[in-house]
């Protein structure tokens, strides 16, 4: 075995990492719109934002140890190799998620610093980023939303595009980020 050889499959953190996350957003976004099923105020309310506020900063937490992972050890290739035009894409799809990964989170810190509101952090109490400010708070909530939005989109678009991969064009690029052993190989 050649030490240059690049692994057919991501490591395993990586792809802990990535399926953590996946869960962890889908919590996030689950505690948002199930929210709306309770009256303002309510208990079930309260604790279905506290826990879309500690797992959004749990998301910003963990998003800057997928990227330092993305540095340190090598992207596995994709297998037969696709357009350059999709690599593009793809590049361009990574470059948004994280975009998504980093900026919500820090904009809901934002918003709970500008309304003067607790920032829960598994037990402890974040600080304040910026100082009271009622428009800005409503301000970035605004955008908080739209972009949140847009969130479903990307992650929907970045499932299809891993199954497309995996079941039109045939491709290891699904594989390399599935649970298992041996060689990532398209079924």
């Amino acid at each position: 075995m050649s030490l240059t050889k690049k692994p057919s499959r991501y490591g395993s953190l990586s792809i802990a990492m990535h399926w953590i996350m996946l869960l962890l957003i889908a919590a996030v976004y689950a505690s948002m719109e199930l929210r709306g099923n309770f009256p303002k105020g309510s208990e079930a309310r309260e604790f279905l934002k506290h826990w879309h506020f500690v797992l959004g900063l749990s998301v910003f937490v963990l998003v800057w140890l997928r990227l330092l992972g993305r540095f340190i050890y090598p992207t596995p290739p994709i297998y037969p190799a696709p357009p350059s035009w999709q690599m593009k894409l793809a590049k361009l799809m990574h470059v948004a998620l994280y975009g998504l990964m980093i900026g919500l989170p820090l904009a809901g810190w934002v918003i709970l610093s500008a309304a003067d509101k607790p920032i829960p952090f598994w037990g402890m109490e974040l600080p304040h980023l910026v100082d009271k400010n009622p428009d800005l708070a409503k301000q970035v909530k605004e955008w908080h939303e739209t972009i949140a939005v847009l969130g479903y989109w990307l992650i929907g678009l970045h499932a299809l595009a891993a199954l497309f991969h995996h079941y039109i064009s045939r491709d290891n690029t699904l594989v390399r980020m599935l649970p298992g052993k041996g060689e990532a190989r398209p079924e």
